[in-house]
């Protein structure tokens, strides 16, 4: 499990029903939306104005996919 740092934005699924944006090492989600596609696009957005990491979590709370909007020290090779 990746522990949620400050200068990162994760999309997680909500307690309460939904899906959340939450700012790394925060216990409170910044909006919960009813779809995770759109707290997806919100995040990736907050994400790229912060140039912070971004993490995509499923259902059971494991990393899915993650982007880097920041410096990324060791940029990936290939291109999506």
């Amino acid at each position: 499990m990746v522990t949620m740092t400050k200068k990162s934005q994760h999309v997680v699924k909500n307690p309460d029903g939904g899906w959340a944006v939450k700012k790394g090492g925060s216990t409170k989600a910044t909006k919960v939306f009813d779809s995770q596609e759109k707290a997806i696009a919100r995040g990736r957005e907050i994400a790229k104005n912060q140039k912070a990491e971004f993490y995509i979590h499923s259902c059971d709370g494991r990393i899915r996919e993650k982007d880097s909007y920041g410096k990324d020290p060791y940029p990936p090779k290939d291109k999506k």
